[in-house]
């Protein structure tokens, strides 16, 4: 599959995805092994990392809640604020979308782009992508990231491409069915939520040992996630919304009152539920006055809609990727690879 080979059996057929080379600019595509692996959190901070390396990057985001015609998001030029996402919300689009949660995090020009379906191998049965592809050459901007939707492939020739693989998932989803694959396609892996209670220092290992026995060459990074807050939220009482588990939400208030100098006096972890979230909302209103939330599910309709009502202040929250001792720092991996993709893109015009 990897040689661009179909895979035929007695009733069934497996193609490889068609990758279209139509860029003008050098780029890496993000992609992952399923959803909640915290791809989006990885590109946000890929495209940080080289903003300030003077790359100039631009992201083309593909999602199930995406547009049905790319939108590009100025993320250098429009302030992102609780009020301007939550009127975006009402005029019917996903606020929360991929593509806004790159711009308000990174700040930088992001293209919202739509994918429907997904086949096991990683091609959508449909999308936009192309078009946002084409969309990128005219925009300001040197250096394309192209980030996927779960387990879904950009459908998009780039120089380079780095997996997120979150070691919360089953085995079977890196060694079986089609993880193989998109490791082989790749050039860093990096490991997302390797702690407890999301996933053990043994299993941890043993991904990391599946992954070299696939790809021996490949370089490995394990991360960890720690919220990160878009403004000071010093001496606040704040309520935490995320889509974190309750097992993991605890560590994740602890960090935020250590690191950050606040007071979390409630926390929902069911940004995804929106009947419940509107309870744990409105069960602790009086006894916050900042509400802290991640840019996603329904932290925008619900979250930021009843906060800014109710007189709350909102403050997102970046999921930003922790690399654990022992491994090359992320950014220095993704400045490593964005120049060699730099390289290789000006030898392939050459």
């Amino acid at each position: 599959m990897k040689s661009g080979a179909s895979y035929l059996g007695a009733d069934f057929r497996f193609d490889p995805p068609n990758f279209h080379d139509i860029l003008e600019k050098p780029s890496i595509s993000i992609i992952g092994t399923g959803k909640r692996v915290g791809k989006t959190a990885v590109s946000a901070y890929v495209c940080r990392v080289l903003d300030k390396a003077s790359f100039m990057p631009l992201v083309v985001a593909m999602g199930r809640g995406g547009p049905s015609k790319p939108e590009v998001i100025l993320g250098r030029e429009v302030e992102l604020s609780p009020s301007f996402l939550l009127n975006a919300s009402r005029m019917g689009k996903h606020a929360a979308s991929d593509h806004y949660e790159d711009a308000l995090m990174a700040r930088v020009t992001t293209i919202g782009c739509r994918r429907c379906g997904g086949g096991m191998v990683g091609s959508p049965f449909m999308s936009n992508v192309l078009d946002g592809a084409r969309l990128a050459n005219t925009l300001e901007g040197e250096f394309v990231i192209l980030e996927g939707s779960g387990s879904v492939f950009p459908p998009i020739d780039t120089e380079a491409r780095v997996v997120v693989v979150g070691t919360h998932q089953p085995i079977e989803y890196i060694k079986g069915f089609f993880g193989p694959y998109r490791i082989l396609m790749s050039d860093i892996v990096v490991l997302t939520m390797c702690e407890e209670p999301l996933s053990s220092l043994e299993k941890v290992s043993f991904i990391e040992k599946v992954i070299k026995d696939i790809k021996p060459q490949v370089e490995v990074i394990r991360t960890v996630f720690r919220p990160l807050p878009l403004s000071s939220i010093e001496n606040k009482r704040a309520f935490f919304a995320t889509t974190a588990s309750p097992q993991a939400a605890p560590l994740l208030m602890g960090y935020l009152e250590e690191r950050y100098g606040c007071k979390i006096v409630g926390h929902s972890s069911s940004l995804s539920n929106r009947a419940d979230l509107r309870r744990d909302l409105a069960g602790l209103s009086g006894r916050y006055d900042t509400v802290l939330t991640e840019l996603k599910a329904a932290s925008v309709d619900v979250v930021t809609d009843f906060s800014l009502t109710a007189g709350k202040e909102v403050v997102y929250l970046d999921n930003e990727p922790i690399t654990l001792e022992g491994y090359r720092p992320l950014n220095e991996a993704t400045i490593a690879l964005a120049e060699r993709a730099k390289a290789d893109f000006k030898s392939k015009g050459s």
